[in-house]
């Protein structure tokens, strides 16, 4: 609450509280009229769509597989877990090292050295791949779910009636496993768009802002730039726009559901 408050009022951090001089929406203009920010909002929308997309094309494809009846498949089903478990911070510093140009063991075996993460456009697909490699697996076992409780009768059925497994995927399995990727969509748009840990381990926003993500410029602003009623109507911005996103992702749900 404090921060809404903060987002209305103009404010310096060596100003007692109480004066505090109330402005209106002048502080949502600035930040409209900041480059930087907008450059920053759009990125992030874009950096949101893609790693979601690709997690649950990612996750959707391992959980295919993981559902197969092949041997060993219950060790791959529990190795599906261990990038999940790794705590963010830990696994962007271990990703770090391991794209380090110098001394990591991406560019050694590739026997290139390649900046990864010194390029504007590399740095970004880096750091997205990394959200993609972590959160892809929860996506899988969200699915793998939906797909052990598909009514087998149903398969059995199709088969019968000579539909191919293209044709079984499409209009079977699919829309079957609709709610489970919903429900997937709408949990990692809502993480993806306020990442942090890993964008900020990787690269910290850069290079040239290449990866300055919303949540590292409200960081920035607050804590270098002190600027708190900036950063207060910034994360207010993400808010909403997340908000919006979901309400969306919701009426889509409801939209799915059998009357």
């Amino acid at each position: 609450m404090l921060s809404l408050i903060m987002s209305f009022v103009a404010w310096s951090i060596d100003e007692p509280v109480w004066e505090a001089e109330f402005v209106g929406l002048r502080n949502y203009r600035d930040l409209l009229a900041d480059p930087v920010f907008v450059a920053s909002l759009f990125l992030t929308l874009g950096y949101t769509a893609a790693t979601v997309c690709l997690e649950i094309v990612v996750g959707l494809a391992i959980a295919l597989l993981l559902n197969l009846n092949l041997p060993y498949i219950r060790f791959f089903r529990v190795a599906l877990i261990v990038p999940m478990m790794v705590t963010p911070i830990v696994a962007a510093l271990c990703w770090k090292l391991l794209l380090d140009p110098t001394y990591g063991l991406v560019d050694y075996l590739m026997r290139s050295p390649i900046i990864w993460l010194g390029d504007p456009m590399l740095a970004l697909i880096t750091v997205g791949g990394v959200s993609v490699w972590q959160n892809a697996p929860f996506v899988a076992l969200l699915v793998l779910a939906g797909l052990q409780s598909l009514p087998k009768d149903v398969m059995e059925a199709a088969t019968i009636d000579g539909a191919t497994r293209i044709a079984q995927f499409r209009h079977i399995t699919l829309p079957f496993l609709s709610p489970y990727l919903l429900v997937a969509l709408l949990l990692r748009t809502i993480f993806e768009f306020r990442a942090f840990d890993n964008v900020y381990v990787m690269t910290a926003g850069g290079p040239a802002n290449a990866t300055l993500v919303l949540s590292i410029y409200v960081y920035q602003t607050s804590f270098f730039s002190f600027d708190l009623t900036l950063a207060s109507a910034a994360s207010w911005v993400m808010l909403l726009v997340v908000l919006a996103t979901c309400l969306f992702l919701i009426a889509a749900m409801r939209r799915k559901e059998p009357d």
